[in-house]
């Protein structure tokens, strides 16, 4: 491959006035490895991003907004002072290696359980609809059946998006360069866009219109806080990830024209099924891209190769990587070969625990480095 192509993915970007050293993006990433008991993150956490703080921009994993949004043990919130200061270790330790990073808000909806919830309450959703054959992973370490939300109240609403806002401006403290919504995976963001996990009967649900409302009403409120040039956001159109049923993907084309408008930083893309096949299932994801004026970041099973295509031929202006970048913290380096050696990923160690298959993976070594 020419030279020429491979400096494609090592070209500066502006993301909305934040530099980018190159177009490699970490994915976010749930780890499970937050503090017991506080969900703050800590100085392990803050070792394992500056590790890999090489990347043009770091998302940092899915970050519950509040108690009610999480619906996973150890999973890191910002809604905490300890949160805060625990997410300030993080950034701080990134920027000092001259990295730049993002948080990944998550309001998880109906993928919870009450053991996770405030009070023990059951999980919320748009409707009452139990995903299907769905676990979760609570704090005794142990797997449990999601059980049938309740469907949010529309006096309920607000409350939530306060949340978000109030999550933007802890993240933008604890020192974050932006912020990137989680509307993808069958969260709550996705429930309230697709008909199979929202039947709501007022004007939260129905139509497309209406079923864009509620994410909108986040995404305006987290612009209000960090601006539209530190904010993106993460879709998943195709995907049933998570026990989301598909459903049709009615509601992305009219989505993203509304994300435009509001001047987003840029579109976090999954093609396919996240962690799973590129089966786009008919849906076009150029056409989509089209109708996106600022950056397009791409996701789901990118080779160094396909990363290369993507951007040299202006679909993309930056790629994702997940899985690779927690093999191999120096990827951006391993990348600059056209034969890449990469670690195998420790699969036996990828959520929970402490630096085995964290922080503990080996980078290439100057002499063996090839560029």
């Amino acid at each position: 491959m020419a030279n020429d192509q491979i400096d494609t993915l090592y070209k500066p970007f502006s993301l909305g006035g934040t530099e980018l050293a190159n177009r490699i993006v970490m994915a976010p990433l749930t780890r499970n490895r937050a503090t017991h008991g506080s969900d703050a993150p800590h100085a392990l956490n803050a070792e394992y991003y500056a590790q890999r703080a090489s990347a043009g921009l770091i998302i940092a994993e899915a970050t519950q907004i509040s108690q009610q949004g999480k619906g996973y043990a150890w999973t890191p919130g910002v809604y905490s002072r300890e949160q805060i200061a625990g997410w300030k270790l993080v950034t701080d330790a990134v920027h000092a290696k001259g990295g730049k990073i993002y948080l990944q808000l998550w309001h998880v909806g109906r993928f919870s359980h009450p053991s996770l919830q405030p009070g023990g309450a059951l999980p919320v959703a748009p409707s009452a609809i139990q995903p299907k054959d769905q676990k979760t992973f609570i704090e005794n370490g142990t797997f449990a059946e999601v059980p049938q939300p309740r469907a949010l109240d529309r006096d309920e609403l607000p409350g939530i998006v306060d949340d978000f806002r109030k999550a933007t401006q802890n993240a933008l403290d604890a020192g974050f360069d932006g912020v990137e919504v989680h509307a993808a995976n069958g969260y709550l963001l996705d429930q309230f866009l697709r008909e199979t996990s929202n039947v709501r009967t007022d004007d939260y649900g129905g139509s497309v219109e209406n079923r864009l409302r509620f994410p909108l009403e986040v995404v305006k409120a987290v612009v209000e806080v960090a601006g539209p040039q530190r904010t993106g956001i993460r879709i998943s159109p195709v995907s049933p990830a998570a026990g989301a049923e598909i459903g049709d993907a009615s509601a992305f084309a009219p989505l993203v024209v509304e994300l435009d408008r509001l001047n987003l930083v840029y579109v976090h893309a999954i093609e396919g099924v996240t962690q799973g096949p590129r089966d786009l299932r008919g849906f076009d994801f150029h056409a989509l891209r089209k109708t996106f004026r600022n950056a397009w970041m791409v996701n789901n099973g990118y080779t160094r190769e396909m990363a290369i295509e993507a951007i040299a031929s202006g679909y993309a202006d930056l790629v994702a990587f997940g899985r690779l970048f927690i093999a191999n913290p120096d990827l951006v380096e391993r990348f600059k070969d056209a034969e890449p050696k990469l670690n195998e990923l420790d699969q036996a160690n990828m959520f929970g625990g402490e630096a085995k298959g964290y922080t503990d993976y080996p980078t290439l070594t100057a002499a063996g480095s090839a560029h």
